[in-house]
């Protein structure tokens, strides 16, 4: 029985990583891109990854809500975000090239 503990509960800190970890990708990413991939909008995605990592957090990986979370993150790698990766930019914030100066692009004077 120990080790069933054991397992579950690192089943439980897998669950809780992987829903912060598209939490925070969730919310890296611009808001434009949600409406340019088609998606919901950044703070429905934002307050959805949000509450499945609060549920992972304060409930047991065998109750039900845990499960919805699961799903609901699940959706959002699988089928939000390589939709907003698959935009110029990858749908993440643009800072710019490594090329560009102060008052734009450096284009070697062409």
């Amino acid at each position: 029985m120990q080790g069933f503990a054991g397992f579950m509960w690192l089943l439980s800190i897998a669950l809780i990583l992987f829903s912060g970890f598209a939490l925070i990708d969730a919310a890296t990413r611009r808001e434009d891109a949600y409406r340019a991939a088609d998606k919901k909008t950044k703070p429905f995605w934002l307050i959805i990854l949000g509450l499945a990592f609060v549920v992972n957090l304060i409930f047991n990986i065998l109750s039900f809500l845990p499960i919805i979370g699961l799903i609901a993150t699940i959706v959002y790698m699988v089928d939000v975000r390589p939709a907003l990766r698959g935009l110029p930019g990858g749908g993440r914030s643009n800072r710019g090239s490594s090329s560009d100066g102060p008052y734009g692009p450096w284009n070697g004077n062409r």
